[in-house]
Formats: C-alpha cells, structure tokens, sequence
C-alpha cells in the first residue's frame, strides 16, 4: 500500500517575514553597522553645521542658509560635512533596507532615504554662490545672478528635501501599520516641519533660513530614531 506523502507547507506572510529576519539576523554585524551610519548621520551634520554657524564671521542664520557654509576659505568643512552625511544616509538606507525587508513601506522608505543621501553628497559638490554678506566682505544683498554649480545646488537640495519628507510619510504608515502610534505620529510631525520649513524658506518668508534648519534637522534626526529603534530590535534578538 502506498504511503501518502503530506502536503509541502505553504509559507504565510508570517513565516516570510520570519524569514526575513533570521536572514537579516544571520548579517547583523554588518547591519547594525549600517544603521548605526544613519543614527550618526544627523548629529554629525547638525554639530558640524551649528558649531560653524556660531564661529563662522559674516554668517547669520535668520538670513543665510546652511548651504551657504560651502563658500569662503572655510567652505571645504561644510562640502566634507555635506560628503560625510550624504555617506552615512547611504549606508544607513541600506541597513533599512534589510530589516525592513517585506513589511509596510519597506521598499519606498530605505529607496527615499537612498536619494536623500546621494542628493546630500551631490550639494556638496555643487556649492552655493556667495551672497548677501557673506562670507564676510560679501556686499548685501542677494546676487543678480546665480551660477550653474549654484542651480545645480539648488536642484539637488529640492530633491533631498522632497525624498526625505515623502520618508517620513512612508515610516509613519510604516508604524502606524505596525500598531505603534506614538511613532506613526512622530513620523507624520518630522515630515511636515521639514515640508512646512522647506516651504516658508522658498517663499521668502522672515528667517526662512532658521525654518528650513529646523525642519531638516527634525526630519533626518527621526531617520535617526527609526535607524536607532531598528538597532536595539537586533540586539533585542541576538
């Protein structure tokens, strides 16, 4: 009599999922090395950035963006901070990439934070013009001109910017998806302060400058959060 053979298991979306994580788990060593870049990757722009705001003669950061520490004998400090963070948000997207693997927003939020890091690295090539006061020695003033390298800035910045609130959006699905509202919010206010921080600036608003600050630093320090909570889950699991 012929034995009857069982049926091969078909794989649930739990056990893909599994899957996923005992993959990603086997590689955690260079995982957590991945997302620590993005944890790091904030603090390193926004200490590089601040400590020149405050040391820099001639720039005023109610008038002046951050872009603009790209000029002047000092400006190859903000090129490498821009080269640095670029960098690190690459990385950091990567080891995203794998722990987020075949959940909510999986793909999009490490592709988008993918093209905020390249675009990152691609302002820091192309620098601004010098303007208004500064450096120091700089008439006032906005220039009547801008420079290919400054338009090409300027174009890359817009992407950054826009790749980094649609991130945002994406994580805060992502959370919200996953049950954990706290996150989903937080996610959803880092978005917005950037969009809405972006968008003041562009329109010529008084300290336009500060709001843009403000709203990238906010929204790449949560990447941070999300690359940090990711970090201690495997080291929950390991």
């Amino acid at each position: 009599m012929t034995a009857v053979q069982p049926a091969p298991a078909v794989p649930t979306r739990r056990t893909a999922r599994t899957g996923t994580a005992e993959r990603s788990g086997a590689a955690a060593p260079a995982t957590r090395r991945l997302l620590a870049c993005l944890v790091a990757a904030t603090p390193v722009f926004g200490f590089v950035s601040l400590a020149q705001v405050f040391t820099r003669e001639g720039f005023d950061l109610l008038r002046h963006p951050l872009s603009m520490l790209s000029t002047g004998d000092l400006g190859w400090i903000q090129i490498t901070n821009f080269l640095v963070s670029g960098v690190l948000t690459i990385a950091g997207a990567a080891g995203l990439r794998r722990v987020m693997r075949g959940t909510p927003g999986g793909t999009w939020a490490p592709r988008l934070l993918l093209v905020n890091g390249v675009m990152l690295a691609v302002a820091g090539v192309f620098v601004m013009d010098p303007g208004d006061g500064f450096p120091a020695g700089t008439p006032l003033g906005q220039p009547t001109t801008m420079s290919w390298h400054a338009m090409a800035h300027m174009a890359a910045g817009s992407v950054a910017f826009t790749a980094l609130i649609a991130a945002c959006f994406v994580l805060g699905r992502h959370f919200s998806r996953a049950g954990r509202t706290g996150f989903a919010v937080a996610s959803r206010v880092s978005g917005t302060a950037l969009l809405l921080g972006n968008g003041w600036a562009m329109s010529g608003g008084r300290a336009g400058s500060l709001t843009l600050c403000v709203g990238v630093l906010v929204a790449m320090a949560w990447a941070g959060v999300t690359a940090a909570d990711r970090l201690a889950a495997l080291r929950r699991a390991a």
